[in-house]
């Protein structure tokens, strides 16, 4: 690793010759109607970016099981995306989903090229920098920092030869920190402070969250002090107490950001090939029915309401009927039966593709829920739950670390009335820990622990969420167990063996 005086890069673009294909790699699972050469490369500097972020952050991560991957949609324009998204909203170039056993990302068509990246992959890198992050820590930290990371390492470009630069100006954000309102760092450091001023307008808050992030990071005279502020915040100071200790007054660190923004040459660092390695990345192209499928299978994924649903689930009916031999095209067509309120529709579409392929993953899924769906209304619900774990302990086989079967199973023993196993607790802990990003899914272990009386395991997977910028509603209700817990003694739990 070396850390240079950043250069300015050219972008190669290239010319495509589509197809639908799939890339597998470690970490990622890139769908692309695109040519071989550019979502191979497109993969890699994914794979490479995750290299550079273990690299720096020194946080290595073991390797995810299939399915708990992120999977990367790319699909045709902004246009593309934003309808997915919701329609409406017109500044949406790419998305990101943390969903424990089926994380994503939609993104519009990315150049393969080297140098500068476009938005649409900035906004991709972003994202992972968030969902890197929860996988390798839960502590919680104030938004200015989580945004300032996830800013600086998606402010990235890669070379051809496997280097990767980490650090660039953030020149997608250049506009808004000269343009927009302003964000002071008393505003950044203090969240009461930029919560109690009034705004009207677009504001630089990421903007300037990436430059406190990379003056910190590089500017020689404050070297160490991000460190000593991220010990302030374990230690269990505020932010503006911690900023304050760590950094000095406010109005002294305004100047010196605008003396930093006005450098000609900031630094960067040059991660060199020998230094990222990026593993193989396979590609496989998608047979006609998948390639059919596809729109269905996206929006599957992403989500439907009610009326989406109906309108999906007839399209891929005709699908299916034009590829009744192929197994990815019926597991799809069971999502979409399911999604629409056909669970038997759903578990007879399931039950032919798994007749064709034994180990086709999202088959065994949906015919687990549309089990599930119909136990809760059969003659004996107990004996039909207890049957409904079937197809998730076969896919437990299949795929030991897929946390979907850790918490049905643990489901089952509501459903049907009875306390769960120590065995059933544990697994659902361990789905929490193979996807620590799904945080409906860490409220739900926070809520067993409570349960338990295990408040301050229960406390450790209630802060992150209930500090999580981004947090909403479930935010509100995490800070709200917090409180009903706060200075509660640890009890034995009781398990039920």
């Amino acid at each position: 690793m070396r850390l240079l005086v950043f250069a300015t890069m050219l972008l190669i673009p290239s010319v495509a010759q589509a197809e639908w294909l799939e890339a597998s790699s470690d970490h990622f699972v890139v769908y692309a109607d695109d040519s071989e050469k550019d979502i191979r490369f497109f993969s890699d500097q994914l794979e490479r970016y995750h290299a550079a972020m273990a690299l720096l952050t020194g946080k290595q991560l073991p390797a995810p099981s299939p399915s708990n991957r992120v999977t990367v949609y790319v699909v045709r324009n902004d246009r593309e995306v934003r309808k997915l998204y919701d329609g409406n909203d017109k500044h949406v170039a790419g998305f990101y989903l943390p969903r424990a056993g089926g994380s994503l990302a939609i993104v519009p068509r990315v150049q393969a090229g080297s140098g500068e990246v476009e938005f649409s992959m900035v906004v991709l890198l972003h994202e992972y920098a968030h969902h890197f992050m929860y996988s390798t820590s839960s502590f919680p930290v104030p938004r200015w920092l989580s945004e300032g990371t996830a800013e600086f390492f998606a402010s990235a470009s890669f070379e051809r030869d496997g280097t990767v630069w980490v650090g660039r100006p953030a020149q997608h954000r250049a506009a808004e920190i000269f343009l927009a309102d302003d964000v002071t760092a008393e505003e950044l450091l203090d969240p009461d402070a930029y919560d109690n001023e009034a705004r009207k307008h677009y504001d630089a808050y990421y903007g300037k969250a990436w430059l406190l992030y990379h003056f910190l990071t590089f500017d020689e005279a404050r070297k160490g002090q991000l460190g000593r502020y991220i010990d302030g915040l374990v230690a269990g100071k505020a932010s503006r107490e911690a900023a304050l200790a760590a950094f000095g007054e406010f109005k002294q660190i305004d100047k010196d950001l605008r003396a930093y923004l006005r450098k000609r040459r900031v630094l960067a660092f040059e991660l060199g090939p020998k230094l990222i390695k990026s593993g193989q990345v396979a590609i496989r192209r998608l047979t006609a029915g998948e390639e059919a499928m596809m729109p269905v299978r996206i929006q599957s994924r992403v989500g439907v309401d009610a009326e989406q649903a109906d309108a999906l689930v007839v399209d891929a009916r005709e699908i299916a009927a034009q590829y009744p031999g192929t197994a990815a095209v019926l597991a799809s067509l069971a999502e979409a039966e399911f999604d629409s309120g056909n669970p038997e529709a759903a578990l007879k579409a399931a039950d032919a593709a798994l007749a064709i392929d034994p180990k086709r993953v999202n088959a065994w899924v949906q015919k687990g829920y549309a089990m599930f769906e119909l136990a809760a209304g059969a003659d004996d619900p107990v004996k039909a739950f207890e049957q409904a774990r079937d197809p998730f302990l076969a896919l437990n086989k299949l795929e030991y670390d897929h946390p979907i079967p850790l918490i049905y199973f643990y489901r089952t023993f509501a459903e049907m009335g009875r306390a769960p196993t120590q065995n059933a607790k544990d697994g659902l802990e361990w789905a929490s820990q193979l996807a620590p990003f799904d945080l409906g899914l860490r409220m739900n272990v926070a809520q067993m622990m409570m349960r338990d009386g295990r408040y301050k395991a229960a406390r450790f997977n209630l802060t992150p969420i209930a500090y999580n910028p981004h947090g909403g509603g479930l935010a509100e209700t995490a800070r709200a167990l917090l409180a009903s817990i706060e200075g509660e003694p640890d009890r034995e739990s009781q398990h039920d063996e």
